[in-house]
């Protein structure tokens, strides 16, 4: 990790606690600056003090009050990264929400729909503003942070499983729409976190949530989760020369052997591992429906 994103510039968002500060942390300590945004003041503040010390230099670090879900909030923020550091390279989509928890007919769906501005909405609007950057310097990463919600269904838990599974197919979509320019574009399923969004459904409760998922979430809660490191890890793996060339990807910081890809990029590139697709019978060994 030491030096591995020397000289580069990163925008994480959501990074003012939890997996986005872990992100932050692994980042400056791997010799990157990076502009940090969330919706507190005070925790944005406290992170980027704490960041600030970490690098020993006040200049590799910027912390912006933002709402990634604004597009006015986004385009400052960027602005402001580009004013500090003269360039970006790289884009961690971080920031998410799990929005209503409940049955779909019952919960309130304003905030529901805010669930998809921010999870969704608010990435694809990062997106967007980077891009002429990083195609003008034909050189870019950009890693969503996904998840369970994309892989899974996850009943009660609607806004945040449709909004996963959909900047999955995004980030493989945006992937083929930039190849050719240097930019990489993967997700990240960072693995059960003990993280203030487990703490919502623990107090939301089995009512909300259903009584399965709550009982895994009590035991996640008492044995600790898959913990941020590994997260944090694999972002920088995948902001790092070491991952150029694997793009489209949705990868498992807890389960996929990353560290191995770079042997075999040929595979990665031409093949459809590591990506959201149908399941049809004969993928489960069934001998029908194969006409």
């Amino acid at each position: 990790m030491p030096d591995d994103l020397k000289g580069r510039a990163a925008i994480i968002t959501g990074a003012s606690q939890g997996l986005g500060l872990a992100i932050a942390r692994a980042y400056v300590a791997a010799g990157a600056r990076v502009a940090i945004c969330g919706r507190n003041e005070m925790t944005v503040s406290a992170a980027r003090r704490e960041l600030a010390v970490l690098a020993g230099d006040d200049r590799r670090v910027v912390g912006e009050v933002a709402d990634v879900a604004k597009e006015e909030d986004v385009r400052r923020l960027v602005d402001d990264a580009l004013v500090a550091f003269g360039r970006i390279d790289i884009l961690v989509n971080n920031a998410g929400i799990y929005g209503p928890l409940g049955p779909i007919e019952e919960i309130d769906w304003p905030a529901w729909v805010r669930a998809i501005e921010v999870n969704l909405l608010g990435s694809v609007l990062l997106c967007r503003a980077v891009l002429p950057h990083f195609k003008k310097n034909r050189y870019g990463k950009i890693i969503q942070l996904s998840g369970g919600g994309a892989t899974n269904p996850l009943p009660r838990i609607s806004a945040y499983a449709a909004s996963k599974a959909a900047i999955v197919r995004f980030a493989e979509t945006l992937a083929e729409e930039v190849r050719g320019h240097g930019i990489d574009v993967n997700a990240i399923a960072p693995g059960a976190l003990n993280t203030r969004l487990l703490e919502e459904v623990l107090a939301a409760g089995p009512e909300q949530v259903g009584e399965s998922f709550y009982r895994r979430s009590v035991e996640q809660k008492e044995t600790g989760g898959a913990g941020l490191d590994r997260g944090a890890d694999l972002a920088v793996f995948l902001a790092s020369a070491a991952s150029d060339g694997i793009t489209g990807k949705l990868i498992s910081a807890v389960w996929d052997p990353y560290s191995e890809f770079p042997q075999h990029l040929e595979d990665l590139q031409k093949t459809d591992v590591y990506t959201l697709r149908r399941i049809v019978p004969k993928d489960r060994g069934l001998t029908w429906g194969l006409d």
